[in-house]
């Protein structure tokens, strides 16, 4: 699937499960234990990273196909994609990533992807779960957790507990180094 040599962690989920909310709260966590984390975030809405009255802004409105802005703090590059195209892939997104400074990359969205995924499930949204039709899913995250696994022997674990969800993911990660080796 990626040509990237970093291992891949999508975050899928119904849109309202709180991925993004989990994602910042793990991030923090898998930061405080030294490792450098990517993110690929799948948008179905239009956009702007940059903002009205900003030279960013007014290049890109010019007719600029690319903009580059950089400072001592970021580097951030803006790609105008033509009209009529399809929903991007994940390859796309994964072209653009300096993978020399990440030690892994977690994906929300492109659910649809061949990666291995946890997948976030919440209650109330009266959803259907992704899992078992989907067998990238190798943990599931609920608001509702059952204590252990799925009936699959699946890890369960508890949307609530970050912690929890961080400490699976430093366990796949070095799993998956070590089967690289």
């Amino acid at each position: 699937m990626s040509e990237v040599s970093l291992p891949l962690l999508g975050f899928a989920a119904w849109s309202g499960s709180g991925k993004t909310t989990l994602l910042t709260k793990v991030i923090a966590l898998l930061k405080e234990k030294g490792l450098r984390v990517g993110v690929i975030k799948h948008s179905h809405h239009h956009f702007d990273i940059d903002q009205p009255g900003k030279d960013s802004y007014a290049l890109r409105e010019a007719g600029s196909a690319q903009v580059i802005i950089a400072s001592r703090q970021r580097l951030a590059s803006i790609i105008e994609l033509p009209e009529a195209r399809p929903d991007p892939q994940l390859q796309d997104a994964l072209s653009m990533i300096q993978v020399n400074r990440l030690d892994i990359i977690l994906v929300e969205g492109f659910k649809d992807e061949n990666i291995a995924k946890i997948e976030i499930h919440r209650k109330e949204l009266d959803r259907p779960y992704l899992y078992p039709h989907d067998k990238q899913v190798i943990a599931l995250v609920e608001d509702h957790p059952e204590p252990g696994t799925t009936p699959t022997g699946m890890p369960h674990l508890d949307l609530n507990k970050p912690a929890q969800i961080a400490e699976f993911i430093e366990q796949w990660l070095s799993n998956v180094q070590k089967e690289s080796k």
